[in-house]
């Protein structure tokens, strides 16, 4: 397994110089071709997905990963539209936001650069596969791709169609390098190759944020579980919290911007909570909430101290009456994964104090969380969500995946 990985990291190294050096116009026939070889290889695609499908299961509590891990005709479609929209973003290298004189007469400018290598390492679904290589592509990165298990047919595919792609538009062998063994073996050396990858993005649950939290040598930027929340202040629109806590939850409860928890004022609770249940209700949620609120919704399944602070990524949803808008803020702060935060209200006042005591890497206002994403943001497509503090929180489009270097324009300048 060491020289397995060893040989892997030595060609995605070999290859940083040569891709960093790529201009905008090769990268970007280098993507258009990834989109077409995509859409054109539809079938082997789907073929593909089926054998980890078939080996994955269909047991009702994988529900919610399978549905991850599936590949359909709009989905691919959809990857290969990412990718164009990614050939469509000004490349974030070379731009150069200050440069200034010093008092010796020496210029100094700071200068975006390549990360380098970005080895990522993620479960379930496919098109991370394609939206990673297309970004790091963008951006002048190799990356060191390490899918799950489950959806090893599938990425090994979609890696191998975009490599060849790229290859032949003019991108050096190993700028798209895969990982193509299940050996959970594979995660710990990998973590441990700092000669050869710059940086490691892990996407997935607690296990692999364990195992990275043991093995990495290498800076980490995490890509979290999202326990969302969603507070209903007792000045909340009725309607406008309906239609954003239904979208929130139930719109595609699979993702890490999905509603997990919703906390709602005691004096809203009585009249917004039983129609807001049977909407819920109507777009299959299940519902574990407290004791007022399994008072007020009967249908509604008693919550467990585990139910909050969980990501479900399912149709469940727990929920908690609070009595003010400090409850529910200490509800976040204990519960919260630091991912999204959303408040409702029509209180100005509330909603800024909101958005300055939430710790999240987004917190919105009158807007579902569903809406943090680097596209809905303007950003363009995004490698991820942040939930770390150093180098990028949030969503991490092109410019997160750069870093500067200072240059410097002398005229025989030394010093003193």
């Amino acid at each position: 397994m060491p020289e397995y990985v060893a040989d892997l990291v030595t060609k995605a190294k070999a290859a940083s110089g040569k891709l960093a050096g790529l201009s905008t116009a090769v990268k970007d026939k280098a993507l258009s071709a990834m989109a077409d070889a995509l859409e054109a290889k539809t079938e082997e695609l789907l073929s593909a997905n089926e054998k980890d499908l078939d080996a994955f299961g269909d047991e009702p509590a994988k529900k919610a990963m399978a549905d991850r891990l599936r590949l359909t005709e709009q989905r691919i479609a959809e990857m290969a539209a990412g990718i164009r929209e990614i050939v469509k973003l000004p490349d974030p290298l070379g731009g150069m936001p200050a440069m200034w004189t010093r008092p010796n007469g020496m210029q100094v400018g700071r200068v975006r650069v390549p990360i380098g290598v970005i080895g990522i390492i993620y479960e379930s679904r496919p098109n991370v596969t394609a939206d990673s290589a297309a970004l790091c592509l963008k951006s002048g990165n190799v990356c060191v791709l390490r899918g799950g298990s489950e959806a090893i047919h599938s990425n090994t595919a979609i890696a191998g169609i975009l490599a060849e792609a790229a290859e032949k538009a003019g991108v050096p062998a190993g700028a798209i390098t895969f990982v193509d063994r299940a050996d959970r073996e594979v995660v710990p050396v990998l973590l441990k190759q700092d000669r050869y990858i710059d940086l490691i993005i892990p996407r997935g649950g607690e296990s692999l944020m364990k195992t990275i939290a043991e093995h990495a040598t290498i800076p980490v930027v995490k890509h979290d579980a999202g326990v969302c929340h969603i507070y209903v202040d007792a000045s909340a629109d009725p309607a406008m919290a309906e239609s954003i806590c239904v979208n929130a939850k139930a719109q595609r409860p699979s993702t890490c911007n999905a509603m997990e928890t919703l906390l709602i004022h005691q004096s809203i609770a009585r009249t917004l909570l039983p129609k807001l249940a049977a909407s819920l209700s109507a777009a299959h949620v299940e519902i574990r909430g407290c004791p007022k609120t399994c008072q007020l919704v009967p249908e509604a399944k008693p919550a467990t101290e585990q139910d909050y602070g969980k990501e479900f990524l399912d149709l469940i949803l727990a929920v908690k009456v609070v009595k003010n808008i400090d409850e529910a803020l200490e509800h976040i702060a204990q519960y919260g994964s630091r991912h999204t935060e959303a408040i409702i209200t029509s209180d100005y006042a509330r909603s800024m104090r909101f958005l300055k005591e939430v710790d999240a890497g987004a917190v919105l206002v009158n807007a579902s969380t569903r809406l943090n994403d680097g596209y809905q943001f303007g950003l363009g497509a995004e490698i991820g969500i942040s939930t770390s503090r150093i180098h990028a929180r949030g969503p991490m489009g092109l410019e997160e995946l750069t870093c500067f270097k200072f240059i410097v324009l002398g005229s025989g300048q030394v010093r003193e």
